[in-house]
């Protein structure tokens, strides 16, 4: 697409229908142009879809109102009005830019098929996985990644069993989410029987927690470290980053397109959560954890090693071994009710 295209109708902006796929409802949304894509938000500003400039259909060419929908994805539409002819000009003049950019049909050299070749196959291999796992963590928000952080959730549950669930442990879970919440948007505590080693970070912020670890110790300190190194590790490491390169190129060429990845996909990766170990932390970062959300970093320490020989830079290091005024992690009896969740 030339430059000198997009340069015309950056900016612009237009009122219009949106529906997610064929059985739902319209919705008034705002859409934007933007260098490469359209941009579809609600009227609350939470962006619901990206759609790609060089993949956009019209299904009425000519018709009013416009109405276009994703090259592969004829469910999902966008319904533009008569009165936004700015916006329709803008995308015809786009889609007929990038049409005139495609190749046409016709004979090529031998040395030419090859250098061709050649480059795609070191595109594809060496920048392009890359590129767009990282174009893939930008543009998708927060709600798509719960979506897929709730998918994975059903796959890892064929494992660690449903969540444990009592009226109390529950409203326990909740006082503990505000009491130790991370760094950015919100996370959703579960306990789990099985599967998992301590505490386990999902995209989208679900965390699950080991029900020995609830049942096993007799203050919350040791659940809340195992929490806070979650919510440590995601810092680190997004959890959508790790899932996108375990899952390969196509699956994140799939996302950007229609904003979902295979049960296959997912599948693999809760398999790959299970069965490798977290990664271990340094002890600075983890010291700098517990003093950011302070909690005594000591009976983590030995809950990992009762002897306390491989965790003594933990033991040594805690930020908060001679202070008796810390905030409650939770009262005594909601702890009593959280060792209950689980019926035990």
């Amino acid at each position: 697409m030339k430059k000198t295209a997009l340069q015309q109708y950056q900016r612009l902006e237009a009122a219009a229908l949106w529906r997610p796929d064929a059985e739902a409802q319209r919705l008034d949304v705002i859409v934007s142009l933007g260098e490469a894509t359209l941009t579809i938000t609600d009227t609350r500003d939470r962006v619901k879809a990206h759609w790609s400039l060089a993949a956009i259909a019209r299904a009425n060419p000519g018709g009013v109102p416009a109405l276009y929908h994703p090259d592969a994805d004829p469910g999902e539409t966008l319904e533009i009005a008569e009165g936004e002819e700015e916006m329709i000009a803008a995308i015809e003049t786009l889609r007929n830019a990038v049409a005139r950019q495609r190749p046409r049909p016709g004979r090529l050299r031998l040395a030419g098929m090859v250098a061709s070749l050649l480059g795609v196959v070191l595109v594809v291999t060496l920048w392009l996985p890359g590129a767009a796992r990282d174009h893939a963590l930008r543009v998708v928000p927060a709600v798509k990644r719960v979506e897929i952080g709730q998918a994975l959730l059903g796959h890892v549950q064929r494992v660690t069993g449903p969540a444990c669930r009592t009226p109390g442990g529950t409203a326990a879970l909740a006082v503990l989410e505000q009491r130790l919440p991370p760094a950015r948007g919100r996370s959703r505590l579960m306990v789990v029987r099985s599967g998992v080693g301590e505490a386990l970070r999902l995209t989208g912020g679900t965390i699950l927690v080991s029900a020995d670890l609830v049942e096993d110790h007799d203050t919350a300190d040791v659940v809340a470290g195992a929490i806070i190194a979650a919510h440590l590790r995601a810092e680190t490491h997004d959890p959508l980053e790790r899932l996108l390169s375990d899952a390969g190129l196509w699956e994140v060429l799939r996302l950007l397109a229609t904003g979902s990845l295979s049960d296959a996909a997912l599948r693999a990766h809760a398999e790959t959560l299970l069965r490798a170990p977290p990664a271990p932390l340094p002890d600075a970062t983890l010291i700098t954890g517990f003093a950011r959300w302070q909690v005594r970093a000591t009976p983590y320490a030995y809950a990992r090693d009762v002897t306390g020989e491989t965790v003594l830079g933990l033991i040594e290091a805690d930020p908060f071994a001679r202070t008796a005024d810390l905030p409650p992690i939770l009262s005594d009896a909601d702890w009593l009710r959280l060792q209950g969740i689980c019926g035990g």
